[in-house]
């Protein structure tokens, strides 16, 4: 089938994939070195637990066939080695169907890991990443070009990715409506980066353009990443460019990254000719054109809830999250708080006692430590916290767990920190958590002390809790 192939497109393809192996290969690597505390056999929230209280269906994977965490760091690191593996172009030195089986290995095991991970895997951008790592099996080797309908679904998730977040804003926050959500959202997002402050501190008119060029690349230029060439690259060009901005101005994981790779999918650069290619097997040609249908079926209920005045962010409508819903900051916080857990070996606890703060990595803690570029990695524990401060609803699965691992000096859990007052062998005798509120530095005070936050105490969040026993008596 001649109509079948498009081998212009062969650069989007290979800048495609290698990205996504770049995103593969920093996922694998954030739940090797972050599982054991969040859900390991002793995390905050196990896996053991959760697969005997669910059943299969909920969410396939192999860790319900057996789960030990030695099984799932060989599972995690193989995952990285996959990825290095596709990122240096070994499926392009392998027949098509062991590059397809190749690429189809990270996608197996990461949606094993999102599968059991519960709350800290409940990001839209694992969805995505497994949505956008599914298409990508399909997309075949240097033994076949590009085929023009897996183009199109990719085209089809970068889509929705930015029309639906265009969406859920356009219905959502009312400053969105009157562009001035962004005169807060520097401020108050989950997690500032190093150049936060500044864009904060933009003029207002600068925010105003900031939100109005939001709309655009969210509602109406999606649309012409359909149409034809040289119009579809201008279109993704232009993504590219607002997903690098939000990468300079906060930290959100690998979801600018992912947006990104999408987005060069539809990239085909003015001279780059077309590369020759042998016609492509009909039984490749079978594959693709069965399955490209199938998930064209699937996107109906993401459709729906698009175009639904009750829309909804980030879902999974299968439990192997091959098409979902996306979309991000439909309201925005005009208030920033924050969780800082203290602990105390002082026999009694005082109000005035001797009180020493956890440091996290990512979230904001000491006003005098300026944030860090994390993204595209992520920092599960930093991001949850973030969720905290907002409700104790949303930690109250594994918050109480959390301060029973500081207490017993648990070296997995402090590992997660960036800094612990107290070793391992020296756990505090009592910790507290207080709610803070949060406010960048102004101009002046930033000269003056070289912070770039101020804070106050707004209240208590967890009353001084110690272990019951004897290990948490005087």
């Amino acid at each position: 089938m001649e109509w079948f192939a498009a081998p212009g497109d062969w650069l989007g393809r290979l800048l495609f994939q290698r990205a996504l192996a770049a995103v593969y290969g920093v996922a694998f690597l954030t739940a090797a070195l972050q599982f054991r505390p969040l859900i390991g056999e002793r995390g905050l929230l196990p896996v053991p637990a959760f697969v005997a209280r669910t059943p299969f269906r909920r969410g396939p994977s192999l860790f319900r066939l057996r789960y030990s965490d030695r099984f799932f760091a060989g599972c995690a690191w193989t995952g990285c080695a996959v990825a290095v593996a596709l990122l240096a172009g070994v499926d392009g030195l392998v027949p098509l169907w062991a590059a397809m089986l190749l690429w189809l290995l990270p996608w197996a095991l990461y949606v094993s890991v999102v599968n059991v991970g519960q709350t800290w895997y409940g990001f839209g951008w694992e969805s995505l990443l497994l949505e956008a790592g599914f298409v990508a099996v399909l997309l075949g080797n240097d033994e076949v070009a590009p085929p023009v309908v897996v183009l199109f679904l990719l085209r089809w998730v970068l889509f929705r990715v930015e029309f639906g977040a265009g969406l859920i804003k356009l219905r959502g926050d009312p400053c969105w409506r009157n562009l001035t959500c962004l005169d807060h959202h520097h401020e108050t997002q989950p997690m500032p980066g190093p150049l936060s402050w500044f864009f904060h501190r933009l003029p207002r008119p600068v925010h105003r353009v900031e939100a109005a060029a939001n709309h655009v690349t969210q509602l109406v230029v999606p649309f012409l990443l359909f149409a034809p060439q040289p119009l579809a690259t201008w279109a993704a060009a232009l993504m590219i460019v607002t997903q690098l901005w939000l990468v300079l101005s906060g930290n959100f994981s690998w979801l600018n990254w992912l947006t990104v790779a999408l987005a060069l999918s539809a990239v085909r650069p003015p001279g780059v000719s077309g590369r020759s290619a042998p016609p492509a097997p009909l039984w490749y040609e079978v594959v693709v054109l069965a399955v490209s249908a199938l998930l064209v079926v699937l996107s109906y209920r993401p459709v729906v809830n698009m175009v639904s005045p009750r829309q909804v962010m980030n879902r999974s409508y299968d439990p192997l999250h091959l098409v979902n819903t996306y979309g991000a900051f439909g309201s925005v916080g005009r208030v920033r708080h924050e969780v800082v857990l203290e602990g105390s070996r002082d026999e009694v606890p005082r109000a005035d006692g001797d009180w020493e703060a956890y440091e996290f990595r990512g979230k904001p803690g000491d006003p005098g430590r300026w944030p860090r570029q994390w993204a595209p990695y992520h920092l599960r524990l930093d991001w949850m916290m973030w969720f905290a401060a907002l409700s104790p609803a949303y930690a109250g699965p594994w918050f109480g767990t959390l301060v029973e691992r500081l207490l017993e000096g648990d070296p997995a859990t402090l590992r997660l920190l960036r800094r612990s007052p107290f070793p391992p062998g020296a756990p505090p005798r009592w910790v507290r958590a207080r709610l803070f509120r949060y406010r960048y530095t102004t101009w002046r005070e930033l000269r003056e002390t070289g912070a770039c936050w101020e804070r106050t105490v707004v209240r208590e969040y967890l009353p001084p809790t110690r272990l019951s026993g004897p290990r948490g008596e005087p």
